[in-house]
């Protein structure tokens, strides 16, 4: 893993003492954010030439933070043998404080700030330096590591605040400015453009340990160390992306490639946090792959449409009980086109359970749509069931797909996604491992593989990066 982070040369903006800081989360608290939003284009205005941003620049500056975070590091002092055999194993302890420092923006006047995760996460103490020279404690009212968005609150009111842009509106060439503190020299403001929207395959949030939703904004405004959790504006000063990650040599610098996280996804992640304390995820239950030239003409449609064909739907799921089918191909949820298998992924997680939204697909080249009730990503995490002892497997869907890198030829089954230290199958299976058949039965979700099981030799089909074979346990 360590090769390969390195061979990437992909240098997340950890804060200048590299470590990663932040609190318990604490329960959110009222009064509610008041948040302002303008949705227009950035293209519509005046095409007037302009000669200075320094208007635009100079009311975001005020709402950009510095966030200063310390973490208490304690260590056991180097004792001399001879004198161990006088402490045992009550060695001397010593304290040590180690200073980050990071961006953030406040997006409420009664202090509700948006920040980078990476910033917050383990600190034991949270600073916030405004730009009028006010140093304020902040409290994390939560985090997210999957999108590296966190919420801190502080203490004041009748605060300067940035209106927040429509995001999904960016194209590349817009004019972006990214604002923040990089490298502790004060509050920096540099210029660029959107270099690209939507990357969602650039390793920073994406492995198997968190399963992150990576759907960034590029840009070649200039980002360093330091800007993590800060602005990136438009052209009209909007908010429309917070700065978290570079693509640098290693040396760490800044060569033109920089990483923030869309404003839509962060309010979302926001609005989940202050209202519950956790981020709310929205489940739809369809395992499916991205809709290539080949396997459109297969379903009946044009070899040029885009859209993710469903493979497999998950028994009793939201979009089962609204009628959605295998081979049916979805290209559109409430509007918003649905082009693979990423951003279905990633629009079905920002839904708020139990809303109800319009899905719209292609069914035998005809399109149909259909109101589905979005279910909980939480609870249907809580849905895995062990089918021999110490091995816990979730039916498969694109949720477990993108986690575990599955392969996308795989279109059913059940995803192994736990195994206990102690069970007997620990040294035979892992993982990630996908069980497509049980006694040459095949099997579609978590009840069909238990029922699939007996007493005895159990000869299991399983998918394995990219392999199928067979396996055979023996269950008492």
């Amino acid at each position: 893993m360590k090769t390969k982070f390195l061979s990437r040369a992909l240098v997340v903006l950890m804060t200048a003492s590299l470590f990663s800081i932040g609190c318990a989360q604490e329960k959110p608290s009222a009064p509610k954010p008041d948040i302002k939003f303008d949705s227009s284009s950035i293209g519509e205005g005046s095409g007037r030439l302009v000669t200075s941003y320094a208007d635009v620049v100079e009311p975001v500056q005020k709402a950009v933070v510095s966030v200063y975070s310390t973490k208490i590091v304690r260590e056991r002092l180097r004792v001399d043998p001879f004198f161990r055999q006088f402490f045992g194993d009550r060695i001397p302890e010593r304290e040590s404080k180690q200073q980050g420092l990071g961006s953030g923006v406040i997006v409420s006047p009664n202090g509700y700030i948006l920040t980078n995760n990476h910033v917050v996460a383990d600190a034991d103490e949270l600073k916030v330096l405004l730009s009028d020279g006010r140093e304020l404690i902040a409290k994390v009212i939560g985090t997210d590591e999957k999108t590296d968005v966190a919420v801190i609150k502080i203490d004041a009111e009748n605060l300067p605040i940035l209106t927040l842009a429509d995001s999904d509106k960016l194209r590349v060439g817009d004019i972006v400015f990214a604002v923040g503190n990089p490298l502790g020299v004060g509050q920096t403001v540099t210029m660029g453009i959107v270099s690209a929207t939507g990357r969602n395959d650039v390793g920073i949030l994406a492995n198997d340990q968190i399963g992150g939703y990576e759907n960034f904004i590029q840009t070649d405004a200039a980002i360093n160390q330091g800007n993590s959790g800060g602005a990136l504006v438009d052209a009209k000063g909007r908010l429309v992306g917070l700065n978290s990650a570079i693509l640098s040599s290693a040396s760490g610098g800044n060569i033109g490639i920089g990483f923030a996280v869309p404003t839509n996804l962060a309010v979302s992640i926001l609005n989940s946090l202050v209202a519950t304390g956790k981020v709310q995820r929205g489940y739809l239950g369809v395992a499916g792959q991205n809709l290539d030239p080949k396997l459109a003409e297969s379903l009946g449609v044009n070899r040029g449409t885009k859209g993710v064909a469903i493979s497999d739907v998950v028994k009793d799921s939201p979009a089962a009980k609204a009628g959605l089918k295998r081979n049916d191909i979805i290209v559109k949820i409430d509007n918003r086109a649905v082009d693979s298998q990423l951003a279905l992924r990633l629009i079905v997680a920002q839904i708020v359970p139990d809303t109800e939204v319009n899905v719209t697909v292609l069914r035998e080249g005809k399109e149909k749509n259909f109101k589905v009730k979005v279910g909980s990503l939480d609870e249907q995490s809580g849905a895995s069931d062990e089918i021999i002892p110490g091995v816990t497997v979730k039916t498969l869907d694109d949720e477990l797909r993108t986690q575990f890198k599955l392969d996308k030829r795989v279109e059913g089954g059940v995803v192994i996604t736990a195994i206990d230290d102690n069970s007997p199958y620990a040294d035979i299976l892992v993982p990630g491992l996908v069980i497509v058949e049980i006694n040459r039965r095949p099997v579609t979700d978590v009840e069909s593989a238990a029922a699939a099981i007996k007493p005895g030799l159990n000869a299991l089909l399983v998918q394995y990066r990219g392999v199928l074979r067979y396996v055979t346990i023996n269950v008492k």
